[in-house]
């Protein structure tokens, strides 16, 4: 049985998104221990902010690799469906995180900048900074973005679709870390430059608060993208589909009349089917046949497990629809 449409439209698998995470981890460290200096130095609020949103990002790619690594396990018999949603509950952990220490923090800091303004100085340090993170940025995400875009032209979807569609975790957080980094060094540019313009406090602090409502709203993202999974994400149509028609091709089966697939991890299927075999085996036969069906579709790496019944003779038929 080949893999089901959605998951080879995927990320490209855990080594593609292990490296994709790689790279972000170390990026974040470099910018956030530049952003850290140069706020010191400067004084800017908006730096502050920003050296919060990279520690937090650096942090959450930390928790990123673990939810990779523990996704992997294999399954046993106290886990039949495998640990791949291990790499929600840490994905959400790191959202957790963005949301707590980068968001927080930033609003705190704005606002008590805001109440207790303090000149600006070194602003070339300042932009200084800002530049290399925006190239340091700007490399961590064309990573995750060519990631996903090759997943969405597999799948013919959109980018961001299969941004927020994907199974995989590690690669919505880094795509949407990095996105948001990058948006809010824009943001950070102009508080800086009007704080240096008018010599006005606000502008900066009002970028810190800025950078920090944006972080909060991609956490709040993320954390509802990884609570959908957590609760049981069944796969889109087009993928049932195709494991219909999968099915169906099969030489021992007649008919399907139940079918179901949801995700157990990053590109990880359970599948539910009741099925009616062809011709009259006796109980003892068929039973072999279904077990043996099975672990011909547990061969599948994506298939985590795989569950089959027999259909009842008055059950409906699931017919593929035309493509």
């Amino acid at each position: 049985m080949s893999s089901p449409t959605e998951p080879q439209g995927e990320s490209g698998g855990p080594s593609e998104s292990f490296l994709t995470v790689i790279i972000a981890f170390f990026a974040n460290l470099l910018i956030a221990v530049a952003k850290t200096g140069a706020a010191m130095l400067t004084g800017s609020a908006s730096l502050v902010a920003e050296a919060a949103h990279s520690w937090a990002d650096t942090g959450n790619e930390i928790l990123l690799l673990i939810a990779e690594r523990r996704a992997r396990r294999p399954r046993d018999t106290h886990h039949p469906q495998g640990y791949g949603r291990e790499a929600y509950i840490w994905s959400m952990f790191a959202a957790f995180g963005l949301f707590a220490v980068g968001a927080a923090v930033s609003v705190q800091h704005g606002i008590t900048e805001l109440i207790s303004p303090e000149p600006a100085t070194d602003y070339a340090v300042a932009y200084a900074v800002l530049g290399v993170a925006a190239i340091l940025e700007g490399l961590s995400f064309v990573r995750s973005y060519q990631q996903a875009r090759r997943g969405a032209e597999k799948r013919r979807i959109g980018l961001l679709r299969q941004v927020f569609r994907t199974s995989d975790p590690t690669l919505r957080a880094v795509f949407a870390e990095d996105a948001a980094a990058l948006i809010g060094l824009a943001i950070a540019f102009v508080g800086v430059l009007l704080h240096q313009v008018t010599g006005s406090a606000t502008y900066d602090a009002l970028g810190s608060i800025l950078v920090g409502i944006l972080l909060g709203v991609v956490a709040i993202v993320l954390i509802n993208q990884n609570r959908r999974f957590l609760l049981g994400q069944a796969v889109d149509e087009t993928a049932r589909q195709h494991v219909l028609r999968e099915l169906l091709s099969h030489s021992n089966i007649d008919r399907v009349t139940y079918l179901h697939v949801e995700y157990t991890g990053p590109v990880q299927l359970f599948l539910v089917a009741a099925v009616d075999f062809t011709g009259d085996e006796v109980e003892s036969s068929v039973a072999v046949s279904l077990r043996a069906l099975e672990t011909e579709l547990e061969r599948d790496p994506r298939i985590a497990e795989a569950v089959l019944t027999l259909s009842a003779p008055d059950d409906a038929d699931l017919v593929p629809e035309s493509r």
